[in-house]
């Protein structure tokens, strides 16, 4: 329900567009904003104080219908914020359109069958249409269970599995007889476990994976990817409001038509980049997201450009970032409990980043977002550096007042300035003010002082020398995790995502600024584009990801619904080699009247649900409109 709006003393224009508001037709919304701003830009200036109030009212509206959007498109849920057209979005390719990829597609057990998480289910619903196969898949199962037990749990749990698994009595076969030998050997719980893991998998990957490659599962495998091969435009998405804007762009909030995912999208000005002479930035951003696989930072669903903008879309993080926190809820600061759990998962964040040799450099409040259950991800990846093996990095790259002494220095580093920004943040979470300069304050390049404070725990993080810096020793990340500091936190449970965070935003709230207080992002005049330019665009413009993308089927429930086999487990007719594949349906383009009519027909049936009502031409992708009904 749109929220309740009070306009005293209003003109008539201003309730009109509040009645139309409340009717729910948002799509003249813009255009009578637009209008009621002319009609008052031609009184005369003795009128000026008059209407000035009903202008603000007006982009006040304008406002709550943006942010009221918003959080009706994010709230839906498996099946809700699809495209009515989404099966046809998704529809798969025939097996024989498929060949040329079967051919070249990268045939390696962890990458297919571990890794990308579509390939990962059809594995596992092969391996259970298999009797001997399904042993393993309860094993698995079991120990997936036990990695995130409690260290209580995990000795008691952990014996339940071998005997129930790994002991003589269960009937032996080529895979048991191997496990039962494993454990005749090893008498520590936690050790039988771990090998009998790394012997199932071993085992998988061999003749249970090679059949996997002859079965309908793997077709089906080469269809999902297929589809996660098409085009990507700025049509594949719904638009909604602005959330913010940086150095090269704006960010937008945007909604997948085939799935109803939300997102939000980094869009870069093609102009501004090419005269900031950021295309080195952008694409080393790109590249570092695509290569990352964690929750602890942002993941990059699909990349693709536009006419004039390079667009990364990105997790929607629907809890704001931690400076909005620090200084705008509350008294300056965060509580104790929020601190700790916060600082841990930038630690998870930054473990992941450096086991990819990846150094942030830009760890500061901004930069670290809050999803919609109170998890953080780091953001803003720009200034990250991939580093070759044992190597180090000279450059100035941050932000004033979170540079590491090394950076500022312009010394050779390796990962130390990361752990300077934790113990940095660390700081300003506690203290509720940055530790060398007041909120809001201007630095200048020169290093200050910084006296700790007794009461700061974390006091070996930000130490003038990396050497002495918690994380730079030889203990590396594991000294950070088993400081006092973090004495009550299970890393183990955290990185699974099973432990609950202390503060989880409010869903009906958008932590983000109005969009009428969001400055215009500026135009760049004399830059022209050229066609030596595609080379880079090319680059950049690759779609979809396919780790997220698959996450992304499987979560909105697409995977559940488009994923069916044939009677009794047999072939479909779209994976049957056999046969050709059947012309696709001619498209019978629909007039307006047609259209209307048929959300005419469904409002007879429902009152509560939201549907998307497409307007456009025939043949053309429609722009979207949110009916609220």
């Amino acid at each position: 329900m749109c929220h309740r709006l009070a306009v005293s003393n209003a003109c008539p224009g201003v309730w009109l567009v509040v009645n139309v508001l409340y009717c729910g037709q948002r799509l003249c919304l813009i255009q009578l904003t637009t209008k009621l701003t002319e009609t008052f830009e031609g009184q005369n200036s003795g009128q000026a104080d008059v209407f000035g109030p009903h202008l603000t009212a007006a982009m006040e509206i304008e406002s709550m219908v943006a942010n009221s959007a918003l959080i009706r498109a994010r709230e839906a849920g498996e099946g809700k914020g699809r495209s009515w057209r989404w099966r046809d979005m998704l529809r798969f390719p025939h097996i024989s359109q498929c060949m040329t990829l079967a051919n070249t597609i990268e045939r390696r057990f962890s990458s297919l069958c571990v890794e990308q998480p579509i390939g990962r289910e059809l594995f596992r619903l092969f391996c259970q249409s298999t009797c001997e196969l399904q042993s393993c898949i309860s094993l698995l199962d079991k120990m997936a269970e036990y990695e995130v037990k409690s260290d209580e749990e995990r000795t008691g749990f952990g014996i339940q599995i071998i005997n129930r698994f790994l002991n003589r009595q269960v009937h032996l076969n080529s895979f048991h007889s191997g496990i039962a030998f494993i454990t005749l050997l090893v008498q520590s719980v936690l050790q039988s476990v771990l090998c009998a893991y790394r012997y199932v998998y071993e085992y998988l990957s061999g003749e249970p994976f090679f059949q996997y490659q002859q079965s309908m599962f793997f077709d089906r495998f080469l269809q999902w990817k297929m589809l996660e091969g098409q085009p990507v435009t700025k049509h594949t998405f719904r638009w909604y409001r602005l959330l913010g804007k940086g150095g090269f762009g704006e960010v937008w909030a945007c909604q997948v038509r085939a799935s109803g995912k939300m997102y939000a999208c980094k869009k870069l000005e093609k102009t501004h980049v090419k005269k900031r002479r950021g295309e080195a930035m952008a694409l080393n951003e790109k590249l570092i997201l695509e290569k990352l696989n964690s929750r602890f930072v942002v993941s990059l669903a699909y990349a693709y450009e536009t006419k004039h903008s390079l667009c990364l879309v990105l997790s929607i993080m629907n809890g704001g970032d931690l400076r909005f926190h620090i200084y705008n809820i509350g008294t300056p600061g965060l509580e104790w409990d929020r601190v700790q759990f916060y600082a841990a998962e930038v630690c998870c964040g930054l473990h992941h980043l450096h086991q990819q040799n990846i150094v942030y450099r830009d760890l500061k409040p901004e930069n670290i977002l809050l999803d919609h259950n109170g998890h953080i991800r780091i953001s803003d990846l720009g200034l990250a550096v991939m580093l070759s093996e044992g190597s180090l990095v000279r450059g100035r790259a941050g932000t004033l007042g979170y540079m590491a002494p090394e950076v500022i220095s312009h010394s050779y580093y390796g990962k130390s300035p990361d752990w300077w920004g934790l113990g940095c943040l660390v700081y300003e979470m506690t203290a509720g003010k940055p530790p060398f300069k007041g909120h809001g304050e201007r630095m200048n390049g020169c290093f200050p002082t910084f006296s700790i404070p007794p009461s700061f725990t974390l006091c070996s993080l930000p130490l003038y020398y990396p050497a002495q810096r918690l994380g730079c020793q030889q203990s590396g990340v594991e000294g950070v995790m088993s400081h006092s500091f973090f004495g009550t936190i299970n890393f183990r449970r955290l990185e699974a995502g099973v432990i609950e965070a202390p503060f989880k935003p409010d869903p009906r709230a958008v932590y983000c600024q109005d969009v009428q207080d969001i400055d215009e992002f500026s135009t760049v005049k004399g830059v022209m584009l050229e066609k030596t330019d595609n080379e880079f665009y090319m680059k950049f413009n690759t779609g979809r990801v396919a780790i997220p993308w698959q996450t992304e089927m499987i979560e909105m429930g697409c995977f559940k619904e488009l994923n069916v086999f044939g009677p009794q487990g047999s072939r479909p007719a779209d994976l049957d080699w056999t046969q050709n594949p059947s012309p696709d349906n001619p498209k019978h383009s629909r007039n307006l009247l047609s259209r209307i009519f048929r959300r005419h027909v469904g409002h007879t049936h429902t009152h509560t649900h939201t549907r998307t009502l497409t307007l456009g031409l025939p043949g053309q992708p429609p722009p979207p409109l949110q009916i609220l009904s």
